[in-house]
């Protein structure tokens, strides 16, 4: 009795202390709950010894959900779990995890379950007990995170309710959620996130079953889950050429709808399908008056069906915040047509894939309502757009298409039917919470130990894919970091870094150099002889493989000598400071230089052309020969002599022997191709000018 009546005092703590406060209903106080374990230790509410009190608190509650004691539910864990998830090291947190994942799947099958209080604390207080589940956990948590749970509790019970979160978005959703709370995410952060989910979907409700259903005509049974443009200080504007139209603009799951503004109404809808493979394409653009590019406010869309792009432009006072949400979402519903078309998924797969990215706007929508001056990056809460910018990215769908068409998970434990676990897909979730979504979904006992896209103490193949993702992700973050922090200003600066960087290759090639000009005739000699030794007897692919192997050993015996010292930092000497109208004159210098080289680029391009239609026939005459006894040298000869030829000519031409020779056929090579006449050109300017009529 004496640990009895510790634990007693501890929980009496808690309820001072305000943590179990779901549980202060009308008819009982937390007082009464634990006196009924205490006093009927072998009934429903039976005592777990492997459990901590919060976790037993938790178990009890799950067993009134599902109206099954926790003798049972201790006795059907035992029954249907694995020996390795029963281990004695996982038994508290996997069993909690199974009377949690149960309990979920009766509560969500409630229409607005989002909106019960009770729910929104039962579920938070199952993170809180998911953080200290086995009787050595500490009972007493710190006043200052007693309501507070961490990402891996969050990121393991919160996507057993697909409309809470998903496997993929989670991790990103908790950093959202906890961004002004130091990392720890309290219940009233939460209950507020829900609340503004809950409002989401009540408003693709109302929109789905109001009039614009009948003046957009949808033929699809689509969702409308977006309307902009309605109020008149925030219009949308339609740009097509110099063309300007405002108007209202709809998303739904299919398509995107733009309707010209009027006097007192609306034009005809435009549609712009999202879901046929048009080769559509989305992204930020700059638009202004007259097709002028003055605001970064806009989005482009455009396809193989229409006859030039579409510009729908967001207009706000400052950022351009508006235009990302909007981006974001019509990107997310196209990346879900062309994941539905890449795994060609039809029926109910299809409507599941639809509903994971109606889920994920709907969350965005709610988290925006939460925390409207935080910046977000709208794309990191929306599972198809996440999953076309991580690493393996493509892998991650692989595994979710592969999970969609079995509903299976890839774990090694066998599963019996009679645990009551059921498979909770997105689109089950939209129908439970009253948003009818195309064809009713199938919930059955596929598996047991199974909720959603998590398994009872297990991780699954798509969570192994997200977490293989995202350590990739920060390596690519922390080498993205080390790129921008090098990063210079200034086109002397940047030159002087790159002049720097390049000097072991620049060094060489000036050594060669030198060794061609036969300055130093002894090391020329020796360089030519062992070069032709090389060349004659084949070994050039060796050589190249002997430099290679050498590279490698140096990079080794660096990093091996270098253990534990920091990266040497590279020294460059900085130019002298150039003021804005320096640089603006650097500039232009560098572009007249640049087009000098485009133009002596052109005038060899023309005088190659008249020579390939002979319009200086006595050169093209020599060309042909030369052609001809090129063909016959590359028909008769070996390579290696062949390649061997090419180094002797060009190695010797400055040796004492060739010398003079070569200035004078340098010469003449020069002159001959100085009298070439280069093809002429004609600017033709009219559809320019047709253009600018």
């Amino acid at each position: 009795m004496t640990m009895m009546s510790k634990t007693r005092n501890i929980l009496e703590g808690l309820v001072r202390e305000g943590s179990f406060k779901w549980v202060l209903s009308n008819k009982s106080t937390f007082d009464e709950e634990f006196e009924e374990m205490e006093r009927s230790p072998s009934g429903r509410r039976k005592w777990m010894s492997a459990l901590s009190p919060i976790a037993n608190v938790i178990v009890g509650r799950c067993s009134r959900i599902l109206n099954v004691s926790m003798d049972e539910l201790q006795q059907n864990f035992q029954k249907e779990a694995s020996e390795s998830v029963k281990h004695p090291s996982r038994y508290a947190r996997n069993i909690l995890e199974y009377c949690c994942f149960r309990a979920l799947v009766l509560s969500t099958q409630v229409t607005g379950h989002l909106g019960d209080k009770n729910f929104r604390r039962l579920t938070f207080d199952m993170m809180l007990a998911w953080e200290a589940p086995g009787a050595a956990s500490q009972p007493l948590l710190k006043v200052d995170v007693e309501n507070t749970v961490g990402r891996e509790a969050f990121s393991r019970i919160a996507p057993a309710i697909p409309s809470v979160a998903d496997v993929i978005t989670s991790a990103d959703l908790f950093e959202v959620l906890t961004a002004s709370t130091g990392g720890r995410l309290p219940f009233s952060i939460y209950e507020k996130y829900l609340g503004g989910l809950e409002r989401a979907i009540k408003k693709m409700k109302s929109q789905s079953q109001s009039s614009l259903l009948s003046v957009l005509r949808l033929p699809r049974g689509e969702r409308i889950l977006e309307v902009d443009g309605t109020v008149t200080t925030q219009p949308v504007l339609q740009h097509v050429g110099i063309s300007t139209w405002p108007g209202r603009l709809t998303l739904t799951d299919h398509a995107l709808y733009f309707e010209a503004l009027r006097v007192v109404s609306y034009d005809k809808a435009k549609t712009y399908d999202l879901s046929d493979d048009l080769g559509q394409a989305v992204r930020p653009e700059l638009t202004g008056p007259w097709g002028t590019r003055l605001f970064d406010k806009a989005v482009m869309y455009k396809s193989n069906s229409l006859p030039e792009p579409v510009f729908m432009e967001f207009p706000e006072l400052t950022g351009h915040s508006r235009r990302d949400y909007w981006l974001a979402i019509i990107q997310e519903i196209l990346y879900a047509h062309k994941f539905v078309r890449k795994f060609q998924m039809e029926g109910v797969e299809r409507d599941e894939a639809l509903s994971k990215a109606v889920l994920g706007i709907l969350r965005l929508q709610a988290v925006q309502e939460l925390a409207p001056v935080i910046p977000l990056r709208c794309e990191a809460l929306l599972v198809f757009s996440l999953a076309d910018q991580l690493p393996g990215g493509d892998l991650i769908l692989e595994t979710l298409a592969s999970m969609s068409a079995s509903r299976e998970f890839d774990r090694a434990n066998a599963c019996t039917p009679r645990s009551g676990m059921y498979s909770i897909s997105s689109l089950a979730m939209l129908s439970n919470l009253g948003a009818v979504f195309g064809t009713e979904p199938r919930v059955g006992n596929e598996a047991g130990l199974l909720v959603g896209e998590i398994v009872v103490g297990e991780m699954t193949a798509l969570e192994r894919a997200v977490r293989e993702s995202r350590d990739n992700f920060k390596k690519v973050e922390l080498a993205q970091a080390t790129v921008d922090g090098v990063k210079v200003e200034g086109i002397d600066t940047n030159l002087a870094v790159m002049k720097e960087l390049l000097f072991p290759v620049t060094e060489l090639g000036k050594y060669l150099l030198f060794l061609a000009s036969w300055d130093d005739r002894l090391k020329s000699l020796v360089f030519c002889s062992v070069m032709s030794y090389v060349i004659c007897r084949g070994w050039i692919g060796h050589a190249f493989g002997l430099l290679l192997v050498f590279i490698a050993i140096f990079m080794l015996l660096t990093r091996w000598c270098s253990q534990g010292r920091p990266v040497d930092e590279v020294k460059v000497r900085a130019p002298p400071t150039m003021n804005t109208m320096e640089q603006l004159l650097a500039v232009q210098n560098a572009i007249s230089q640049v087009e000098e080289l485009v133009q002596d680029g052109n005038i060899v391009l023309l005088k190659l052309r008249a020579l390939l239609f002979g319009v200086f026939p006595q050169a093209t005459e020599r060309v042909a020969m030369s052609l001809v006894l090129m063909a016959l040298i590359f028909a008769f000869l070996p390579g290696k002599f062949i390649l061997l030829l090419v180094f002797l000519d060009m190695f010797t031409r400055n040796s004492p022997p060739r010398k003079a020779s070569t200035e004078r056929w340098t010469r003449r090579l020069r002159e001959w191709w100085f009298s070439i006449p280069a093809a002429p050109v004609v600017l033709d300017g009219a559809k320019d000018e047709k253009k600018k009529r």
